[in-house]
């Protein structure tokens, strides 16, 4: 028995629609550009623009399918009008098959551009720190480079060395102290009495205010906290919101643009289909 697809049919009818399309969206493209007059400056809106690239991309697929469910049909010598649907829904199949796989090499094409400029740029920091911290080495010398480095070793411990009272600490111990308290403050998301009260102390000595004031303060920077706190998560629900409407959005329009695919092409294949007629008792294929 044999097969009723012809495959060979199939791909000429993809590729036929693949070009067609192509061909469509470069004119479009080149109709675009012809309206952007940047001296004049009577170019059109950008959301006038989007929609009307869209709606013309529409219409260029949908005339591939059709000639290309044609093609299909036609060549495939059927004259049954299933089996030439079929054939143009398996060129609408295999069309949109191919625009993906074109679409996913070049959205990879760009992404191993990209990733190939940023270890380009990294590569030329790093060359140039590595220069950078020899010509330092060679101007200060491996005493000078070392002594500068225990400088900076020593600073922090003193600076990370709290724990006292906060009078007779220094200011980079009490700001450092300040920032770990804060730190454990807004990781925890809430303050424990005795961090509260040494953080007072620690804000009163570094401002050389009273207690009383350094606790309106730390109140006042709690308030101001917990309401960014508030307003980022407020932000992120909307953000989420929003990528879940355009998720949906996203979703539907492509259902609808595959089902207006699949009707332009079971059309394109109705039309590509033989019909048998009979002429004085013979059939001739018309």
């Amino acid at each position: 028995m044999s097969s009723r697809i012809s495959w060979g049919a199939v791909i000429a009818g993809a590729v036929v629609a693949v070009t067609i399309g192509l061909m469509l969206n470069a004119l479009g493209a080149g109709v675009g550009a012809t309206t952007v007059d940047a001296t004049a400056r009577d170019t059109p809106s950008a959301s006038s623009f989007g929609i009307g690239a869209a709606i013309w991309v529409l219409i260029s697929n949908l005339i591939g399918l059709a000639v290309g469910a044609y093609v299909a049909a036609r060549l495939s010598g059927t004259s049954d009008n299933t089996d030439g649907t079929l054939h143009g829904l398996a060129v609408w199949g295999t069309t949109f098959l191919i625009s993906a796989v074109l679409l996913g090499n070049l959205v990879a094409g760009i992404a191993s551009t990209a990733a190939t400029s940023a270890s380009s740029v990294l590569g030329g920091v790093v060359r140039g720190a590595g220069s950078a911290a020899s010509a330092a080495s060679n101007v200060a010398g491996p005493g000078g480079l070392q002594s500068a480095t225990q400088g900076m070793v020593d600073r922090v411990q003193r600076a990370l060395s709290g724990g006292g009272s906060p009078a007779s600490m220094t200011s980079d111990q009490r700001n450092a102290e300040m920032a770990t308290l804060a730190t454990r403050w807004v990781t925890d998301g809430r303050m424990t009495a005795s961090d509260r009260e040494r953080l007072n102390a620690l804000v009163a000595a570094e401002y050389n205010i009273p207690v009383q004031e350094a606790q309106q303060r730390v109140q006042q920077a709690e308030q101001q906290a917990a309401e960014a706190v508030r307003r980022a998560e407020e932000t992120a629900r909307q953000a989420a919101d929003t990528a879940a409407s355009g998720a949906a959005t996203a979703g539907f329009a492509i259902f609808g643009i595959m089902l207006l695919g699949a009707l332009a092409a079971v059309f394109g294949a109705r039309r590509g289909t033989r019909d048998v007629l009979l002429v004085r008792g013979t059939g001739n294929v018309r």
